[in-house]
């Protein structure tokens, strides 16, 4: 089952253009949203909560579209934004009483919990909480009325590496229950690293992953080798290649055929999601004088 899906979506504003975004967030894992910051990443969280409308195409959460459910469908779903907008006046406990009623399952014990672990003050205002205290409460809101699906834009921005380490493993936690899934949209790639099950991938307006993190890293290979060995048929075989003095650096799909002509020549290793990232962002492969060839 996928807790969202898109399906040629289209949205176009006076500074980018989303061009048929299609694709599946699957229930009971955690999906990494990546893409390079204004590549529209937010803009997509906003039309799948229904805070937009596309020009084009149809957004499904549970199977539902949002227009037609928006009460049962947010009911399930647990929102972390990158800020927390509140009234900053306001304190932890009378934020409670406003948010509450809005949630058919809020469980004031869950949230004592949450507080407690965060030690995080019932009756200060919130104006006088650091960011990272005012990012746990934006946890402790999303995770206290038993969601089945939370969706994370930049939840860890700003936080020191200790913050988003206690972020990280709340998530983990929650996902216990294999019926809980997390839509996370992060520019911190360490973040995925530890946690990510399934990769959507936004370059240019449109999706160019949309796999599982599994696959993806065995599909994509590092091959490190001498420039001499190549030439523009498997330059051809690259999604990018890069040169220093040292060799050749490519990212491909087809590390067989660099294995089997030159063996223990070349080095072939699994990427991180940050070395993928960066790879398919910096699009083609580069042909370039090298000595005597081109390669």
């Amino acid at each position: 089952m996928n807790v969202i899906e898109l399906d040629a979506v289209n949205y176009q504003d006076k500074e980018f253009k989303l061009k048929d975004v299609s694709f599946r967030v699957p229930q009971g894992f955690v999906t990494g949203f990546i893409g390079a910051n204004g590549v529209g990443k937010t803009t997509i969280i906003r039309l799948i909560m229904d805070l937009l409308e596309p020009n084009e195409g149809e957004i499904r959460l549970f199977n539902k579209r949002m227009d037609h459910h928006a009460v049962e469908i947010k009911n399930k779903i647990g929102f972390i934004y990158s800020e927390l907008y509140l009234n900053d006046k306001w304190t932890v406990k009378k934020i409670e009483s406003y948010i509450a009623p809005f949630y058919k399952n809020w469980d004031y014990a869950r949230f004592a919990f949450f507080l407690k672990k965060f030690d995080l003050p019932l009756d200060k205002r919130i104006k006088s909480f650091s960011t990272g205290m005012k990012m746990k409460l934006s946890i402790a809101i999303a995770f206290s009325h038993h969601a089945e699906l939370f969706i994370l834009d930049e939840p860890t921005s700003g936080l020191d590496p200790i913050v988003r380490n206690e972020v990280l493993e709340v998530i983990q936690e929650e996902l216990i229950d294999e019926n809980k899934s997390v839509f996370i949209s992060t520019h911190i790639i360490s973040d995925l690293e530890k946690i990510a099950d399934y990769l959507v991938y936004l370059k240019d307006g449109e999706i160019i992953l949309n796999q599982f993190l599994d696959d993806i890293l065995t599909q994509y290979q590092i091959v490190k080798g001498d420039p001499k060995q190549l030439d523009n048929e498997l330059i051809g075989l690259t999604h990018y290649i890069e040169y220093n003095h040292t060799g050749f650096t490519a990212l491909t799909t087809h590390a067989n055929v660099f294995k089997e002509l030159f063996g223990s020549d070349v080095a072939i290793t699994n990427p991180t999601i940050e070395e993928l990232m960066v790879y398919l962002e910096k699009g083609q492969p580069k042909y370039k004088q090298y000595n005597d060839g081109i390669i």
